[in-house]
């Protein structure tokens, strides 16, 4: 995502293949069904920031009120600069990993998938990051923090975008390798793409050539793309283009992936709580489950203590979604 979650603090928040004629339960269908839980990559201005003023962590209360709603993953957005400060090569600073570690070992301890997602857009304190070995070092101190705990999985990056495609391939194949090469080799890995990783360009953008060449000795890699519903697809209006937009931006990307032996995830979605942009997702949700052997599941957005009225929140027991969209959803999780 890539608006206001990422540019402000608290202050602002206070307040097998599924068959195409019958729905089928995500037990059947998908792997991974879950939502962002956001917090700890706001404010990210103020870095390192301070906890409860620019961050904070997700509330494991509310992570066990979906869990009992059927999601299994849950992506936690963090800080790259926060978790390592001053440079990629640098120190950890302990008192945000410790942070991470809590909300990590609280999800895997339920049972579900814990996606470690540097939520910094291929940036680096506002740069561009281009130093692929540091990106790679970055990757190797966090993944040996977490290589024994195998429902732990790595988002490489959050959207990658206005970015050399060469380069993000670069990045990603830089992010694979340290993590197997630090002991992390039954995890799952989530590789992102260039032009913020959109499932709806991700061929015409020519992000899929470099991405397509990743390797993995381990053979866990899913291609996560993000894909809103709205007019320039950036996850900024509650309004969706048609009750079937959901479905058609997906095609193009399924295509891919079936042509070229890959598994995908759609790692970012949501519309608004009303009745075309419920129509939508749902129609993206049924073309996932009928193209099931390529993709491996889905993901909203998003949660988080901080979102109060966001028009796509699924917080908790009030957020919009929660009480406006999820309902609309219990067949796809």
């Amino acid at each position: 995502m890539r608006f206001i979650d990422v540019l402000v603090g608290a202050a602002a928040f206070s307040g097998a293949l599924a068959s195409p004629t019958k729905t089928r339960k995500r037990a059947d269908a998908f792997q991974f069904v879950g939502v962002s839980e956001s917090g700890a990559e706001f404010g990210n201005t103020a870095l390192p920031g301070q906890l409860g003023k620019d961050y904070t962590w997700p509330d494991h209360n509310a992570i066990s009120t979906l869990i009992q709603k059927g999601f299994n993953t849950f992506r936690i957005p963090i800080m790259m600069e926060r978790f390592i400060p001053k440079t990629l090569t640098g120190t950890v600073n302990e008192t945000y990993a410790v942070g991470l570690d809590d909300i990590v070992t609280y999800i895997t301890g339920q049972g579900a998938y814990a996606v470690i997602d540097p939520h910094n857009f291929g940036r680096y304190y506002n740069n561009i990051i281009t130093d692929v070995s540091g990106f790679g070092a970055w990757w190797t101190v966090v993944a040996k923090r977490y290589a024994t705990n195998e429902k732990v999985i790595f988002d490489t990056n959050n959207e990658f975008h206005d970015e050399d495609n060469a380069l993000v391939g670069q990045l990603n194949q830089a992010a694979i390798d340290a993590i197997r090469g630090a002991g992390a080799t039954s995890q799952y890995i989530f590789v992102e793409g260039n032009s913020w990783t959109g499932a709806w360009h991700w061929t015409s953008s020519g992000t899929a050539e470099a991405m397509g060449k990743l390797t993995d000795p381990s053979d866990k890699i899913v291609y996560e793309m993000h894909q809103y519903l709205d007019t320039d697809g950036s996850g900024t209006s509650p309004n969706c283009v048609s009750a079937t937009i959901g479905a058609e931006r997906l095609a193009d990307a399924t295509a891919w992936l079936k042509a070229n032996g890959k598994k995908g995830l759609i790692g970012e979605t949501a519309g608004g709580a009303n009745a075309q942009c419920i129509q939508a997702v749902q129609g993206l949700l049924k073309h996932m489950q009928d193209n099931s052997d390529v993709w491996t599941g889905w993901l909203w957005w998003g949660a988080g203590p901080w979102w109060g009225d966001y028009m796509y929140g699924i917080e908790p027991p009030s957020g919009t979604a929660y009480t406006g969209v999820l309902p609309s959803l219990a067949d796809y999780i």
